[in-house]
């Protein structure tokens, strides 16, 4: 059955029933102050109190792991390294621990990010705010493998062994540690604020798999088969806590061929807008079941 609705803000949402299920998520983060046209005074995005809480409280967690990678990398050093004869198995543990650790860490600290970006504008720490982890990966594991091959207490099989665990999971860490596509204030308040001129509202969609959130429920890309069958729907902030990287960049076109919105709706948006997101293709690869 086909239910059509004419909303007020001049689209028409057409929605299939009977195929994926569309789930309302719990508000997780912020949305723009105020709603208005994408210029340059349009309202800058802030985190709402809440979502500052949890971002604080996860920054919290992630410095307690870090903290606690970098005790044992010392206790590894100070105390392990310096015994006749070296405890490998110690010191293995001790590696593999301070790896979950600064991975755990890291990964804390990305989702803190996305609750709460820093701005490009303080270009210092909207580096050392997304690029943390990898720094802390290298702090914890460089040392440490540079006494490991050098270590006068160890022959070399055992060298090699404890050296290239501790050079695998290290990498493994700072690989981790990276935040490869960071967030920023300002692309929260330029996707808010497109999407919020477009529609009249802050509301967003996604999937589970997918890695970018979409304008409508109607798009292909999110009534792909999935494993849980459900479309999700939230604030841009609400798809960014929960995972995705972006606005899909070809958002103009699903506006007007699946979404119901007019080319010269969509235009009056573009043009007040400008974005370096890449072109990509379409996402939402089906699951399996």
């Amino acid at each position: 059955m086909l239910i059509a609705a004419l909303n007020p803000f001049g689209r028409t949402n057409v929605a299939e029933q009977g195929k994926k299920k569309i789930v309302r998520v719990e508000p997780t983060a912020a949305n723009a102050q105020s709603s208005g046209a994408v210029a340059v005074d349009a309202p800058t995005w802030t985190p709402t109190p809440e979502a500052k809480k949890q971002a604080t409280t996860l920054r919290l967690i992630a410095g307690g792991l870090w903290l606690l990678a970098i005790a044992g990398e010392a206790f590894a050093i100070f105390w392990v390294l310096r015994q006749v004869p070296v405890n490998m198995v110690l010191l293995i543990i001790l590696i593999v621990v301070i790896g979950a650790l600064a991975i755990g860490g890291s990964l804390l600290w990305k989702k803190a990010n996305r609750l709460d970006p820093a701005s490009k504008e303080d270009t210092v720490r909207f580096f050392m705010q997304n690029q943390l982890g990898a720094i802390i990966a290298v702090i914890a594991f460089l040392p440490l493998i540079i006494l490991v091959f050098t270590n006068k207490n160890m022959d070399g099989k055992q060298k090699a062994l404890a050296g290239v665990i501790a050079i695998v999971i290290g990498g493994g860490a700072i690989a981790l540690g990276v935040d490869y596509n960071p967030p920023s204030v300002e692309q929260y308040t330029e996707e808010s604020n497109t999407i919020e001129q477009l529609t009249g509202q802050d509301l967003v969609y996604w999937t589970k798999s997918g890695s970018v959130f979409h304008v409508c429920a109607d798009v292909p890309d999110v009534n792909k088969e999935s494993k849980d069958g459900q479309i999700y729907e939230g604030t841009v902030a609400d798809a960014h806590a929960a995972g995705k990287d972006r606005l899909v960049s070809y958002w103009d076109r699903e506006a007007v061929n699946y979404c119901g919105y007019t080319q010269e709706q969509v235009d009056a948006v573009t043009a007040g807008t400008t974005s370096d997101a890449p072109a990509d293709e379409p996402e939402e690869t089906p699951e399996a079941e």
